[in-house]
């Protein structure tokens, strides 16, 4: 029979699969993204030993084992940064600005805690960037356009028992 009709297994045509995708650059974490990403490793812990003791599928397991790796490595590599002074915008402040003629608050955090429809911007984001390190009535170029956002106000982040919340 020819070599190219022989066939060893089934798992020589599946889809290979990767890793979760790590965010580039250091994983700046608040004390509270620090706390979530501790949590989501014991979480995943528990699951990979519920599907292990319940005798799930393989490919199950193998799934839960994936999250808990990503989870493993980003409390690993996670950098705790002190909380900012509010001088100027940085990682762990709230920052009260103004874009498009639109006055809104966000907090610049982790990228694993960010939720911008919470208001909780990562600090990779663009928006973040763009900000970091101006301070309040500075006007500071977005999106190709020249003075586009006004920093109207910094505040370190307010912290909640159940989380940071932007000031305002």
């Amino acid at each position: 029979m020819s070599v190219a009709f022989r066939r060893e297994s089934d798992d020589e045509h599946l889809e290979p699969v990767f890793e979760l995708p790590i965010p580039p650059g250091p994983n700046l974490v608040t004390e509270r993204g620090l706390a979530l990403i501790r949590a989501q490793v014991a979480a995943c812990e528990d699951k990979v030993q519920a599907l292990v003791t319940a005798g799930a599928e393989e490919a199950e397991i193998k799934k839960a084992r994936r999250e808990q790796r990503y989870w493993s490595t980003r409390a690993a590599t996670a950098e705790l940064v002190p909380a900012p002074d509010g001088e100027a915008v940085g990682f762990g402040c709230s920052v009260h600005f103004r874009l498009n003629g639109k006055a809104r608050w966000i907090t610049i955090v982790g990228d694993d805690e960010a939720d911008p429809a919470a208001g909780l911007i990562a600090w990779s984001a663009p928006l973040a960037r763009a900000m970091m390190e101006a301070e309040e009535g500075e006007l500071v170029d977005f999106g190709g356009k020249a003075e586009a956002i006004e920093v109207l106000e910094i505040k370190p982040a307010s912290v909640g028992p159940d989380g940071i919340y932007p000031v305002g």
